[in-house]
């Protein structure tokens, strides 16, 4: 099997002396179309433009497919050479060919990419190229080159992406063969016409100017504030001083998510994103680590837990999953004993929470009880003992038999399919509307809520309850 791939780069004359010195060796010559600038390269020679499949192809996949496989099969009975505007690598039926033939020899032309590049004069030292049938996966501002612009379709999508990306009235450079000209993104797809020449450089902006900032951008901002110059708060700030921090905005994202609030979701999941690199920022000025390394930690621990998806284990419903990852965390974490696993319970966890998931983790070793019935005769003898404590007037003994209450309480209703944590918010939630209505309806009596005895509060409050 005897392939050569063969760029022909973008405009006519732009073909290599070794690329003439292959085609003049090879029993037969395809080319991905003849409708480009840079097929003129090769019309001297017996070619086969391979046109005709792009209109039996449902997608540029199935297109690419059809297109490799023709290479190869004619590879078959002959040496062959196959070529394509640009470079090689641009171009996706060659690299489907290279990895099913890895003997394939490669002369590369001038890619599109790096061609509207230096036309536009491109003043980034680096810039991401994609296919216009790939730019969706533009996800930054970062400076790109997108080609392939060849029709009004396309160039509406890269439009829309670009938009999205810098603002439709951030500047561009729109190429065709060897002209460029600065347009505004919103021009993309009001064209005279468009061909496979066709390509669209966007320069990165300036920081403070970008329309869309991502992960990247957050630790560069947290790095500007505190370096000097900066901001004299933040550059004062260390992992311990704003550790309560995460906690706040973990709490601020969980209300908006019990709200529905879409929009409060989307400013507090950014606000616990900020605390998270805020603290990588730290860590990487301590040279400890950095926030790339975190990331990469975090997906790694991701791909390992699940490993009914990317390895051997088999998971069927939701809970077959959790116990797959909980088995998985427990060999990554090195734990080999049911204490190891209760200890792991971080103590800043709200204590009902943690008192929830050490009992949990507990119930695991076979300590537990036979059933709720039994967690709340046991809640009822640590209520007795607490009384006793309140009579006697032992403060320590009140403190210490009050948490085995809570602690008991918690037993009980977990075992009686309670999440404790949400029950207990849920009580409080009802509580505070039952109370403010209470309230509410002792002013319209026109008293204070103050000036009431016990029996008279017991009244408005039944009222209350039966309102809401």
């Amino acid at each position: 099997m005897k392939i050569t791939l063969i760029g022909l780069g973008v405009t006519d004359g732009g073909l290599t002396k070794r690329a003439e010195t292959a085609l003049a060796g090879v029993d037969k010559i395809f080319a991905r179309t003849a409708e480009t600038l840079s097929y003129k390269n090769i019309s001297g020679y017996n070619v086969q433009p391979l046109d005709g499949l792009f209109g039996k192809s449902r997608n540029f996949d199935t297109l690419n497919k059809k297109l490799a496989a023709e290479v190869l099969n004619a590879s078959k009975s002959g040496s062959v050479a196959y070529c394509v505007d640009g470079a090689v690598c641009e171009d996706e039926a060659c690299k489907i060919i290279l990895k099913k033939c890895k003997t394939c020899e490669v002369i590369e032309g001038v890619s599109k990419s790096a061609h509207a590049a230096s036309l536009a004069k491109i003043s980034s030292a680096n810039y991401t190229a994609v296919s216009a049938y790939a730019a969706g996966g533009l996800k930054s501002c970062a400076a790109a080159v997108v080609y392939d612009v060849d029709c009004y379709f396309i160039a509406s999508n890269v439009k829309q992406v670009l938009s999205n990306l810098f603002g439709e009235e951030a500047d561009c450079v729109f190429v065709r063969g060897e002209t460029c000209e600065r347009i505004k993104i919103y021009e993309i797809d009001r064209q005279k016409n468009y061909d496979y020449s066709c390509a669209v450089v966007a320069e990165e902006c300036e920081f403070l100017k970008k329309h869309r900032y991502d992960y990247a951008d957050v630790e560069s901002l947290i790095k500007l504030l505190r370096a000097p110059g900066g901001c004299a708060w933040d550059r004062a700030q260390t992992n311990e001083s704003i550790k309560q921090n995460v906690v706040e905005e973990a709490y601020e994202l969980a209300d908006a998510i019990e709200r529905g609030d879409d929009y409060g979701i989307e400013e507090e999941t950014g606000d616990v994103l900020l605390q998270a690199a805020f603290h990588a920022v730290l860590k990487e000025e301590q040279g400890v680590f950095s926030g790339s390394d975190a990331i990469t930690r975090l997906v790694k621990k991701l791909i390992f837990r699940h490993s009914h998806i990317f390895g051997k284990d088999k998971a069927q419903d939701s809970d077959s999953a959790l116990s797959v990852w909980e088995k998985n965390k427990t060999v990554e974490k090195n734990q080999s004993t049911f204490g190891e696993t209760v200890l792991a319970v971080p103590n800043n966890f709200p204590a009902c929470l943690r008192a929830q998931k050490v009992q949990k983790r507990a119930a695991k070793s076979g300590m537990d009880f036979l059933s709720s019935v039994s967690a709340a005769e046991r809640l009822e003898d640590e209520l007795k003992e607490l009384i006793e404590a309140q009579i006697k007037g032992d403060a320590e003994a009140v403190f210490d038999e009050a948490g085995d209450v809570l602690f008991s309480a918690v037993n009980t209703c977990r075992l009686a399919g309670a999440d404790c944590e949400e029950a207990l918010r849920a009580a409080t939630q009802k509580f505070t509307a039952r109370f403010v209505k209470c309230e509410q309806l002792i002013i319209a009596d026109g008293k204070d809520i103050t000036d009431l005895n016990e029996l008279e509060l017991d009244v408005y409050w039944h009222k209350a309850k039966k309102e809401l």
